[in-house]
C-alpha cells in the first residue's frame, strides 16, 4: 500500500528561508532572489503552494500584481486579465513524482474559482530547457511568443493556457 501524496498548502513566511534556498539552487533556470524580494514578491502572489516538506512550491501572479519582471510585463502589455506562473520548482529529491503537474493542476482550479480564464508562462529557449517545454504542452499550454531579455542574456519562450471558468 502507497502512501498518500503530499499535501498542497499555502506558502507561509515560515517556508520562506527554504524557499529561498530552493529557489537559488535553480537560479540559472529562475532567477536569483534575496529574502527581501522573496518576502515581496509572496506578498503580491496570486496562488503561492508548496508541497509536502518543500519538495515542490510555485508562485503565481495576476494581472494586479506590483510585479517588474520583463517576462510578466509582457503578458501585462497583451492581455488584459491574466494569471502568471513566475517559477515552479521541486527539489532534486522529489523529482518524478508528479508535483509539478498537482501544482499546476491545483493552480488551474484555483484560477478557475477565481473567475480568470488564462495561465500564463514562460520556459527558456537559450538555455534550452526541452523537457519543460514538453511539460507546458502536455499540460495544453501553447505558444504565444517569444523574447530575447536582461541584455541579450536570455531568450524565452511564452505560453498561455485558456480554462473555462
Amino acid at each position: 500500500m502507497s502512501a498518500a501524496p503530499a499535501p498542497i498548502v499555502r506558502v507561509s513566511a515560515e517556508d520562506e528561508a527554504a524557499i529561498l534556498a530552493l529557489n537559488n539552487e535553480h537560479a540559472a533556470e529562475l532567477s536569483w532572489l534575496e529574502a527581501e524580494r522573496l518576502s515581496f514578491l509572496l506578498g503580491e502572489a496570486f496562488y503561492a503552494r508548496r508541497i509536502g516538506d518543500l519538495e515542490a512550491f510555485i508562485m503565481t501572479f495576476d494581472q494586479d500584481a506590483r510585479y517588474d519582471s520583463p517576462n510578466f510585463l509582457w503578458f501585462g502589455e497583451r492581455y488584459e486579465r491574466f494569471v502568471y506562473v513566475d517559477r515552479v520548482v521541486v527539489a532534486a529529491q522529489a523529482r518524478g513524482r508528479g508535483h509539478a503537474r498537482r501544482l499546476y493542476q491545483d493552480l488551474f482550479e484555483h484560477v478557475v474559482r477565481a473567475g480568470h480564464t488564462l495561465v500564463t508562462c514562460e520556459v527558456n529557449t537559450d538555455p534550452p530547457n526541452p523537457a519543460s517545454d514538453a511539460f507546458h504542452a502536455a499540460l495544453g499550454f501553447t505558444e504565444a511568443g517569444d523574447a530575447v531579455i536582461h541584455g541579450g542574456k536570455k531568450a524565452v519562450r511564452y505560453y498561455v493556457r485558456s480554462l473555462q471558468a
